[in-house]
């Protein structure tokens, strides 16, 4: 297990009045967190996404602290400074199933002798698992906020072929979905061994999603086929014979966005530059086991009893990436659904892209009432 005092300290003065600490014995994981606000102050817990850390965070835990809450950022299993999980590609995919990681969830919130959750929230693929969170435990969780990508509800129980694949690979040019090449076993030494180098990978995908990229001009797809499928930027549909490194180089700024400064990017090079990605790459994998979408299939039809935002940047196009799941979030999936938020001036990124905004969304939600006047 990672000796975390020899590792470089994260850097104080992005976090403010926030610090970091350990949490042992959670689900076989040493979890790291980052933390701000008062012990006795009612939590929130943000969720981080892919590729992304507790670290993405930094610029909305000292305001929501600010406003009374206690703030809590873990990096997630399979990320960062959290240790325990299994590494490499030829590993048990269970762990890093959702209602495993849900477990995460819930023992590290009774390990800080937390019994309700005030606000949860998720960002990128934080959104689902907070979506599976709030659904299968609402008595834990009392709002639930997902950011970027819309939940569209539990799968069923169809065993149907998904031929995408085969339909992408069959376009002129043939082209890949980028979770498909997320799961394959050489995508992690591509990433890591990227001809451009790991700063300037990461420095590219972080830009291209953003609202900086000028082709993000994100608008809803008409269904799930292959030729709708290849609307989407290359970051998600991308061309069958690229990495992904060689789809985002030429996209490559000269530097940093003012959002994103040198030394934040530092930071998340330094991390990965030690973890690798396949922690994260493998909640990808899960997507498309066949043994654990089967337990998820038995909580179709049920919807989000809490009361549910969805907020984004309006440059996004995770909004839209799986056709009809905002749809299906905002009329099927909720009980509960209390709007829509597109953040003008943000892309993927919404939390570091506009954070003043972002923060005034996420306290919105968490001054709502939790029944409807």
């Amino acid at each position: 297990m990672t000796d975390l005092t020899t590792l470089p300290p994260i850097p104080a003065a992005a976090l403010g009045s926030a610090r970091a600490r350990t949490v042992d014995d959670v689900n076989g994981l040493r979890v790291h967190l980052l933390e701000a606000g008062e012990a006795d102050a009612p939590c929130v817990l943000l969720l981080h996404g892919f590729p992304d850390l507790a670290w993405g965070w930094r610029k909305v835990l000292e305001p929501l602290a600010s406003a009374g809450y206690r703030v809590l950022a873990p990096d997630l299993r399979g990320y960062g400074r959290t240790t325990g999980w299994p590494t490499g590609y030829q590993t048990s995919l269970r762990p890093f199933g959702y209602l495993n990681l849900l477990k995460d969830l819930v023992v590290l919130l009774h390990r800080l002798q937390i019994s309700q959750v005030h606000g949860l929230v998720g960002h990128d693929f934080g959104s689902p698992l907070a979506a599976w969170a709030a659904l299968t435990r609402p008595d834990l969780f009392e709002r639930l906020v997902l950011m970027s990508a819309p939940f569209p509800g539990p799968p069923g129980f169809s065993a149907a072929r998904d031929r995408m694949s085969e339909q992408l690979q069959a376009l002129t040019p043939p082209r890949k979905h980028y979770q498909h090449y997320y799961a394959q076993p050489q995508a992690n030494t591509e990433l890591m061994n990227s001809p451009q180098g790991l700063r300037q990978l990461l420095l590219a995908y972080l830009h291209m999603k953003s609202a900086d990229w000028p082709g993000n001009r994100p608008e809803p797809l008409a269904g799930w086929t292959a030729r709708e499928l290849a609307r989407l930027p290359r970051y998600y549909v991308m061309h069958a014979d690229e990495t992904m490194a060689q789809t985002v180089a030429p996209h490559c700024p000269s530097s940093p966005a003012a959002w994103l400064t040198a030394e934040a990017l530092d930071f998340y090079v330094s991390e990965y530059q030690r973890t690798g990605f396949q922690g994260g790459l493998n909640w990808y994998r899960c997507n498309s086991d066949p043994v654990l979408r089967a337990e998820l299939a038995l909580y179709h039809r049920r919807r989000i009893p809490q009361p549910c935002w969805f907020v984004s940047g309006a440059a996004d196009w995770g909004n839209h990436q799986s056709p009809g799941a905002l749809a299906r979030l905002e009329n099927d999936a909720c009980e509960d659904y209390r709007g829509t938020h597109l953040i003008e001036g943000a892309g993927h990124w919404v939390q570091q892209e506009q954070p003043e905004a972002t923060v005034q969304q996420l306290r919105a939600a968490m001054a709502a009432p939790l029944t409807r006047p």
